[in-house]
């Protein structure tokens, strides 16, 4: 596992200590596989209503887990950040490390966050062990999340009033090789749950 992002080379007395309980043994006191499941897509696109169905699903099935949802981490983690390149990369950065420090103590993690970049996932992936970060691309059309709406950021996003919006004057890169990809406008809810279900049995 690579070195995290958060150990800083300008800093030569830190030195990450070497804890006793590994994650294995964290894990198996829980009778489960700890992994991330991120979940990637425009505002709007269901991220947030799949991420809570399926953690209460997996409550069901008696799974230790929790939810990492974007608004969320940016009213506490995160409410230092602003909304410019730089800020966007920060937050992504330290939900991926709250991800996988959660992944260590042997929680199924799920993350709902717009990432619109490839390189910064790509950076969150090499966080975990081979097989422990699973992406999930939620699809759904440009046209059907500014229907929606739901805070109404793109109606503020089309007037002029909110600046950089991804899929609009900021770019939303797909991703290329999706573990799993969800359009939840063809795809309806209960089905699109059984598919990350299968996703984490396949884990």
């Amino acid at each position: 596992m690579s070195k995290p992002a958060c150990v800083s080379q300008d800093l030569p007395q830190i030195r990450p200590y070497s804890l006793s309980l590994s994650a294995s043994a964290r894990a198996a006191l829980k009778h489960q596989q700890p992994c991330c499941l991120w979940l990637t897509g425009l505002s709007g696109a269901g991220k947030s209503t799949l991420a809570n169905l399926l953690e209460l699903r997996l409550n069901e099935l008696g799974m230790h887990t929790f939810v990492l949802d974007g608004d969320n981490v940016r009213s506490g983690l995160c409410r230092d950040l602003g909304m410019g390149a730089e800020a966007r990369k920060e937050n992504i950065r330290r939900m991926s490390e709250v991800a996988r420090l959660m992944v260590e103590a042997g929680l199924l993690v799920i993350v709902s966050a717009i990432s619109p970049f490839r390189a910064e996932r790509d950076a969150a992936r090499v966080l975990f062990a081979p097989g422990q970060f699973l992406e999930v691309y939620v699809s759904t059309p440009f046209d059907t999340c500014a229907q929606r709406d739901p805070k109404g950021l793109y109606q503020a996003a089309l007037a002029g009033r909110v600046k950089d919006f991804t899929g609009l004057d900021s770019p939303y890169e797909a991703p290329l090789q999706a573990d799993c990809e969800i359009d939840t406008a063809r795809m309806a809810l209960p089905e699109a749950i059984r598919c990350l279900l299968q996703l984490l049995q396949r884990q």
